[in-house]
């Protein structure tokens, strides 16, 4: 029975390796917990096979503490969002077979969501402190491991792709550079932190001039491989002697390409409202970057919380309350979509 004085909105968050659930109630958040899988570094990656055993394992508990965090009951919720796509399948099937579950043992709507509209969503997360949120339209620049895209969006369920990688995200960008300087998974984190301490002008690398300004992180990531083997064979000691300026060049490099691309399709669109999301929006050099990007184009930026750059069950349930909102439900024979266009 769907509860229609107040929208309470159980979300589930399962696409990869962090089994993730939140509750929201008008908007507001009243939990966000998430389980964490460190299994995974020391494979240097995701074991897609151990990532949906730990997400069996997990979800049962992270849902339970979720409702206990957000003070309420299970009679309260008036619909189930969960993550359909894009991910890992047997990641994503745990979260969706449970939703499901749930949907049918209170009868109550289930509602699928997109993960990339989650991240974009996510600045609209309403908290006690009343976050700022983007106005419509604007830009969404979505980084994360497996994505590269700006987005445009007109409201809360709108959004048009303007522009995308046409092969690598940046996020794997980041990630093989880092196992090529060997260093730990996750990557992307400790080439941020390493580069704070380095020459960010010391080393060049190229960048790629693709139509429709579309992104490639191919050749870049080919390109460091080669620098690096070039500079070991002269120095075997390069890498340990330099390795705060390889992170600080390589990663002002990616970001400069990201924010270049951001900058042209602003300018087509003469669009001034500019936001990021997604797991490399986490990224000090990116936020700073759009920070002073958006001062010089009189820009208003807008900048996840950390919490909310991550893979997060709060910005499922967010985009599933504006869904229920337009009464957008989906039926019990949802399946999940490993690759899920925006």
């Amino acid at each position: 029975m769907i509860n229609t004085e107040d929208i309470y909105i159980l979300g589930i968050e399962s696409s990869c390796d962090d089994t993730s659930c939140a509750i929201i109630k008008n908007g507001l958040l009243l939990s966000n917990v998430t389980a964490n899988q460190s299994i995974h570094e020391q494979y240097g990656g995701v074991i897609p096979e151990l990532a949906g055993r730990d997400h069996q394992k997990n979800i049962v508990p992270v849902v339970n503490a979720a409702i206990k965090k957000a003070n309420a009951n299970l009679s309260q919720i008036s619909a189930i969002a969960v993550t359909r796509g894009p991910g890992l399948s047997g990641s994503l099937l745990v979260g969706l077979s449970f939703a499901k579950s749930l949907s049918l043992a209170l009868q109550i709507p289930l509602i699928e969501v997109n993960h990339m509209q989650g991240h974009i969503l996510a600045h609209f997360i309403e908290e006690a402190d009343n976050n700022k949120q983007p106005e419509f339209p604007f830009l969404c620049l979505t980084v994360s491991g497996g994505h590269t895209q700006i987005v445009k969006i007109t409201s809360h369920l709108q959004f048009e792709l303007l522009a995308e990688t046409e092969d690598d995200a940046v996020g794997e960008a980041f990630d093989k550079a880092a196992k090529i300087l060997g260093l730990p998974y996750p990557g992307g984190p400790l080439i941020d932190k390493y580069a704070k301490l380095g020459d960010a002008s010391k080393y060049k690398f190229p960048m790629p001039q693709l139509k429709n300004n579309n992104y490639s992180f191919s050749g870049i990531k080919t390109s460091f491989l080669y620098f690096i083997q070039e500079h070991v064979k002269e120095n075997p000691n390069f890498i340990s002697e330099n390795l705060n300026d390889i992170c600080a060049s390589y990663q002002a490099h990616l970001i400069k390409y990201l924010l270049k691309n951001v900058l042209a399709v602003s300018k087509e669109t003469n669009i001034k409202q500019i936001a990021i999301a997604g797991g490399v929006s986490a990224n000090s050099v990116l936020r700073t970057e759009l920070d002073v990007l958006g001062k010089k184009h009189q820009w208003q930026t807008y900048i996840p919380k950390f919490e909310y750059c991550t893979d997060n069950a709060a910005m499922i349930a967010i985009t599933g309350y504006y869904k229920f909102l337009q009464k957008e439900f989906c039926g019990l024979d949802a399946t999940p979509l490993a690759r899920y266009d925006i």
